[in-house]
């Protein structure tokens, strides 16, 4: 598939669990295709909780003509069986893997041959050299579990160094926070791109759970704003009025450049064509298509990004 050169996107997904939920995610991906993302990632579970999940779809991702990215969390297990599962995404014809240590499963100890994702990035390059293209993750408001914020850059420096291609970020809400953290990561000599992540917001309720699990921060006045306007069907619609749900991908767009918020449209954010790409988390299976177009404006490049409620 054709990859959308001027503005350069990705989508992540987590796996279905029901057969009425692979169905209806067949057609998510089909509009989202249109889209031409670069490549479409598959969330894992801890432990590999969700590991047949995870690689059915990446798959079937394949199989539609599309990259596919596996997430891959190495917390408890073993080289023997890091080595097997690779091995299989390999012969599957994936290229991509997003390398994570992963949490573990509840009712586990420590335990497992691999202690950090550094150490699963160093093995991946030592037991299948440059075959994959590594992605690790990086978080621009701090891991929640992290000692500092200073340990924390170095857990990406050495993640880099182990042989990462890039870095994903968590979703954040404060593009300040992003901006910060890039320069940061630089100054520590840090050369792979980080690429934002970004989550449309469409239900309040589920936002916030995920946000204080992940330590992503949802600023007072957006926090507000949600809880005003709830769960209900109309939410999506006034999220949409309000183009909250794309207050990342705008402040990233802009606040890169440190441009003046005045005379810009809401729906119209001047893309930083410095960042690789945007990576879209789609958290939600039932409800997200997203489309983006790229209008001229000032002889840059802008996008117009627009949710849509799928019904089955």
């Amino acid at each position: 598939m054709a990859q959308n050169a001027s503005f350069p996107i990705s989508f992540e997904f987590f796996p279905t669990k029901t057969a009425e939920g692979a169905a209806k995610h067949v057609q998510v991906r089909q509009a989202l295709y249109a889209r031409q993302p670069e490549f479409c990632s598959v969330t894992y579970g801890a432990g590999g909780s969700t590991q047949s999940g995870t690689f059915a779809m990446v798959q079937a991702i394949q199989q539609e003509g599309v990259a596919a990215a596996s997430h891959f969390s190495c917390i408890g297990a073993t080289r023997q069986s890091v080595r097997s599962q690779l091995q299989q995404l390999k012969d599957m014809g994936v290229r991509r893997l997003v390398a994570l240590r992963g949490d573990l499963p509840s009712g586990y100890g420590v335990g497992g041959e691999f202690q950090y994702a550094s150490d699963l990035v160093a093995f991946i390059r030592a037991e299948f050299g440059d075959f994959f293209h590594i992605e690790v993750a990086a978080y621009p408001e701090v891991h929640p579990q992290a000692r500092s914020p200073e340990a924390d850059l170095r857990a990406l420096a050495a993640k880099a160094q182990a042989g990462a291609n890039s870095a994903i970020t968590q979703y954040f809400f404060n593009a300040d926070a992003y901006a910060r953290f890039v320069d940061d990561a630089q100054r520590l000599g840090v050369g792979i791109p980080v690429v934002p992540g970004i989550m449309p917001i469409l239900n309040a309720t589920q936002l916030m759970r995920f946000s204080d699990a992940t330590g992503a921060e949802i600023p007072r006045w957006i926090r507000l704003r949600l809880q005003a306007f709830g769960d209900e069907p109309t939410a999506c619609k006034k999220f949409q009025k309000m183009g909250l749900w794309g207050l990342a991908f705008g402040g990233v767009c802009r606040g890169r450049r440190r441009r003046p918020l005045r005379h810009i449209h809401p729906w119209k954010r001047q893309i930083d064509t410095s960042v690789l790409r945007y990576h879209f988390h789609i958290d939600t299976l039932d409800c997200i298509a997203v489309t983006l177009k790229n209008p001229t404006l000032d002889a840059k490049y802008c996008a117009s990004i627009q949710l849509f409620k799928h019904r089955s």
